[in-house]
């Protein structure tokens, strides 16, 4: 089952790689929206969210405080689907279904993520970690 858990551990995490590692190379392209969206800071805003979709989807995948790493990524994750998803202030009808899908498409993920910490903090099955979780630390 370890292998499993690796696999649906990567699946998981690689759109947070992969979005974390746009929002670092591509950011110049993206700060317009923030402001559109009216992010505060938005470049530091675009980097920050890099940063954090970056180590937390390494910290689930390699199973460092994958617990931390869960959570934070669930709080980003419901964040940027209130500030960046606002399909109720949607007046077009296709940027209405864009961003419903886009709002829902978060909320769900960071409903994965809230399981994984669970997962993780119960000290449940997560497959091979490098570090136990960082509740446990408390514990000791």
């Amino acid at each position: 089952m370890d292998i499993v858990m690796i696999i649906g551990r990567v699946l998981f995490a690689l759109v947070f790689l992969a979005s974390g590692l746009n929002h670092l190379t591509k950011a110049k392209h993206m700060v317009g929206y923030a402001q559109f969206k009216k992010v505060p800071a938005p470049a530091v805003s675009i980097y920050l969210s890099g940063i954090i979709m970056v180590l937390g989807a390494l910290s689930v995948v390699l199973g460092i405080y994958a617990d931390l790493g869960a959570v934070v990524l669930a709080g980003l994750l419901i964040i940027m689907a209130v500030k960046m998803h606002d399909f109720w202030a949607q007046t077009d009808p296709q940027a209405k279904q864009v961003e419903t899908a886009s709002f829902f498409k978060n909320v769900s993920m960071a409903g994965a993520a809230l399981f994984l910490f669970a997962c993780v903090a119960n000290g449940g099955d997560f497959g091979p970690v490098v570090s136990d979780d960082l509740l446990s630390l408390w514990a000791k």
